[in-house]
């Protein structure tokens, strides 16, 4: 009789395996795959480059030491970038808890009783009972339920990370926009006053030329309007600093101070930065895609769970232990019991299946949302070199525009003091000077910008600290 509950049992575990072999593939046939086309090149008509602005670090590009120091600070206390770090060690758990429903369960329970019961016209009696048993249990995991679990809580694990990545790719480029934007703000500051100190000694010129009958009262006046309008803008532009290092200060994990920062650098040019790499390795670099597609795979390992439901239960336990009713004979009263348990889903009206189907289209959902993913970073890196192109050949203009600028003011004033001209075209010379400052100091600040953005929608290669590095590679 053993013999044939061997065979019987080594027949069934041959079964098992052949449903779960056949049922792996079986359970997500109807999962299609993203209907991705990658293009050949990521934008139009431009051409695969082995090189990659992204393969370089931030701090390769942008080597401002207090740039750097208030990235760091970011990353070690913005409150988004704790939470994102939190969600990753969390579900690192949670995904230890699944992965154990696979192995064998011990458990231990202990019990002390006493039943007190008289019956009619008997003496009361009291019937002690005292026990401890061990038990150990196991399902055998016939057609995969527990490993498409696992591989699902595998999957939320890595999206996370990848979401992390992201978190700190989108923080690291915020706040280096935030800081040129800071830094341009300053340097239009610096405009405004030394142009408003230009106009308050046009005026003194003025008054002294029109008080001595050199002049009429217009130029006068004219520079008076100048004066005030260029006086009016210096309230506005404090506001707007002290709101950015307040917005940076939030960045950061502070609460709102002042941000110690460099100069706008509107001398030095950058060398040319359009190398976007190929569409595969895009793929690959984008910390948010890589999320999409972990998500993907989550949501298939949902249906291979729904589909796995369908099908019969097997669980094998053992348990032993002693029971006694006194202590003094304890151990006198071992027992022990194997138990198989075979449960299997009969008639529900279709619920199971409804599941499973409902598994299938949010797997679906998934799939359309990674598709439209792609679609966005393409559209996104295309965006990223036209405004890039764009503030490049800007910046290059409007240099010229500024130094043309300039030496108009120079002539002006050389041919105003030779009486050539009025001195209403020097106040019209200089007020061209002025607007093309701040026009170049605004090409160079979105110059900066269109850098950050190209390097963000490439998935740039933010520096990674070494404990999240390997976390990853588990």
């Amino acid at each position: 009789m053993r013999h044939t509950i061997v065979k019987i049992s080594a027949a069934a575990a041959v079964c098992g395996a052949l449903f779960l072999l056949q049922g792996c593939g079986a359970a997500v046939k109807q999962c299609t795959d993203p209907q991705l086309d990658i293009p050949e090149t990521i934008i139009p008509g431009g051409y695969a480059d082995t090189l990659c602005i992204a393969d370089l670090e931030w701090s390769e590009i942008f080597s401002d030491p207090l740039l750097k120091d208030l990235i760091q600070k970011t990353l070690d206390n913005n409150k988004d970038m704790l939470t994102a770090a939190a969600r990753v060690r969390e579900l690192e758990r949670l995904h230890r808890v699944t992965r154990a429903d696979q192995f064998p369960a011990l458990r231990a329970r202990g019990n002390l009783e006493q039943e007190n019961y008289q019956y009619t016209d008997a003496d009361p009696v009291k019937d002690n009972e005292f026990g401890m048993k061990a038990a150990v249990s196991w399902e055998i995991d016939l057609f995969g339920r527990l490993r498409w679990a696992n591989r699902g809580a595998m999957a939320q694990y890595l999206a996370s990370i990848e979401s992390q990545r992201a978190m700190q790719m989108t923080l690291v480029a915020a706040v280096a926009t935030a800081y040129f934007e800071l830094a341009a703000l300053d340097n239009e500051l610096d405009i405004v006053l030394r142009t408003r100190d230009t106009w308050r000694e046009n005026v003194k010129q003025a008054r002294l030329r029109f008080e001595g009958g050199l002049t009429t009262e217009i130029p006068y006046q004219q520079a008076q309007v100048e004066y005030a309008s260029t006086a009016a803008l210096v309230p506005d532009l404090q506001k707007e600093i002290a709101l950015k290092e307040h917005e940076i200060a939030l960045l950061a994990g502070e609460f709102p101070s002042s941000v110690e920062r460099s100069k706008l650098n509107t001398h030095d040019s950058f060398p040319d930065l359009m190398h976007v790499g190929v569409p595969s390795e895009l793929l690959l670099r984008r910390p948010d895609l890589m999320a999409a597609g972990q998500k993907l795979k989550s949501a298939m390992a949902d249906v291979g769970v729904a589909w796995a439901e369908r099908f019969p239960k097997l669980e094998i336990s053992f348990a032993a232990g002693v029971e006694n009713n006194t202590f003094t004979h304890f151990f006198t009263g071992p027992y022990w019991y194997p138990i198989l348990n075979l449960t299997s889903p009969l008639f529900a009206f279709g619920k199971n299946k409804a599941r499973y189907q409902a598994a299938v289209e949010a797997y679906n959902q998934e799939r359309y949302q990674y598709e439209q993913k792609v679609l966005e970073v393409f559209k996104e890196v295309n965006d990223a070199v036209s405004s890039y192109s764009s503030a490049r050949e800007k910046v290059s203009l409007l240099g010229n525009l500024q130094d043309a600028s300039r030496k108009y003011v120079e002539l002006a004033l050389f041919q105003y003091q030779n009486g050539y001209i009025s001195y209403i075209d020097v106040l019209d010379a200089q007020r061209s000077y002025f607007n093309a400052e701040i026009d170049y100091s605004n090409s160079v600040r979105d110059e900066f910008l269109a850098i950050i953005g190209l390097y963000k929608a490439l998935g740039g290669g933010w520096s990674v600290p070494e404990e999240e590095s390997e976390t990853s590679g588990k």
